[in-house]
């Protein structure tokens, strides 16, 4: 079925939810389990709903193995019960399969983060790339989900952050349409938007292996950047 759906072009995959697309480092299925367990176990204030950025950032559920950023983490989150929803080499079709079997149905939280969309961009022997308008269309679809399951939440739209050392790669390019198409979404649907990108890059526009050493995941030194973006947001009532 993936085979099918990935060659039609016709098909914006972006809003088809799937579950587990791709191999990584940690097993997707027994996540999902601990993100169901733990969602009832803390009630989570905080939702943080992502891929590999998100996860690997920090928070519950723990990954075996994953040492994580926590001095950025605990600067902004330790005062809240935070459930950490990212997923290794999510798209956005697959937080709409976990969002429509499970994920944060029966919590209550106050705010939720969505930071998703970097993997659309990518072409896999599992799933093909999107194009901008088809990336914001699943966002759209995501946050849809999102005020049904939880209409009393705080919504915060991330920008896609900045992949690739240099600022003339065509990917660049890509997000920059996609953040923009972002932008006007959380417009729309009055949320607050937020874009790091600038923070992350250099003066001369290349992104640094100090701050993201395979040009895509954040250091320490980029994740203090969001937790510096979010403390605000999440402190106002």
């Amino acid at each position: 079925m993936v085979d099918n759906v990935k060659a039609n072009v016709n098909v914006n995959t972006a809003i088809l939810p799937v579950p587990k697309l791709e191999e990584d480092f940690y097993d997707w299925w027994a996540r999902h389990e601990q993100v169901l367990h733990e969602q009832q176990a803390i009630n989570p204030e905080i939702v943080m709903i992502g891929d590999s950025i998100t996860h690997f950032w920090g928070g519950a559920p723990r990954t075996e193995g994953l040492v994580g950023s926590p001095e950025s983490w605990n600067s902004v989150f330790a005062p809240y019960r935070v459930l950490n929803m990212g997923f290794g080499w999510d798209r956005t079709q697959n937080v709409l399969w976990r969002l429509d079997n499970g994920e944060l149905h029966g919590v209550s939280p106050r705010t939720v983060v969505i930071l998703i969309g970097t993997n659309n961009t990518s072409e896999t022997d599992n799933a093909r790339a999107n194009t901008a308008e088809e990336i914001a269309a699943g966002l759209n679809a995501i946050c849809d989900r999102v005020e049904v399951l939880a209409p009393q939440a705080k919504i915060i739209i991330m920008a896609v952050l900045p992949r690739e050392q240099h600022p003339d790669h065509p990917r660049r390019e890509l997000i920059a349409q996609i953040n923009a198409l972002y932008e006007k979404l959380a417009m729309e649907r009055k949320y607050s938007f937020v874009d790091i990108g600038p923070q992350l890059l250099e003066p001369d526009g290349t992104l640094s292996a100090e701050t993201a050493p395979d040009f895509v995941h954040l250091t320490e030194r980029g994740y203090r950047h969001w937790a510096e973006a979010l403390r605000p947001l999440l402190a106002a009532k």
